[in-house]
């Protein structure tokens, strides 16, 4: 869905020290993508209306600010962007 180029482009990181953990804040910010949008499916991820952005927002954010996140926020901001595709229930 979002490739560490992309990803690194999007964040405007051009060496390779952080590769590894631009990989591992990807997978994190699909996962709770997914928990937003109640799947545990990722095509419904990628089928969302705005399911890219909402990672790559969540990626960026998660690495911006590794020691001060605000979780809170953050969720309710990815509720904002996938409220049109979120599911009523597991």
């Amino acid at each position: 869905m979002v490739t560490l180029e992309e990803m690194k482009n999007y964040l405007r990181v051009d060496y390779e020290d952080d590769d590894a953990l631009i990989e591992n804040l990807i997978a994190a910010a699909k996962r709770q993508c997914k928990d937003i949008l109640r799947t545990d499916d990722d095509a419904d991820l990628e089928q969302a209306e705005n399911g890219k952005i909402a990672v790559m927002f969540t990626t960026a954010y998660l690495y911006e600010h590794r020691e001060e996140a605000d979780h809170h926020a953050l969720n309710l901001t990815l509720r904002a962007l996938l409220f049109g595709s979120r599911k009523e229930g597991f």
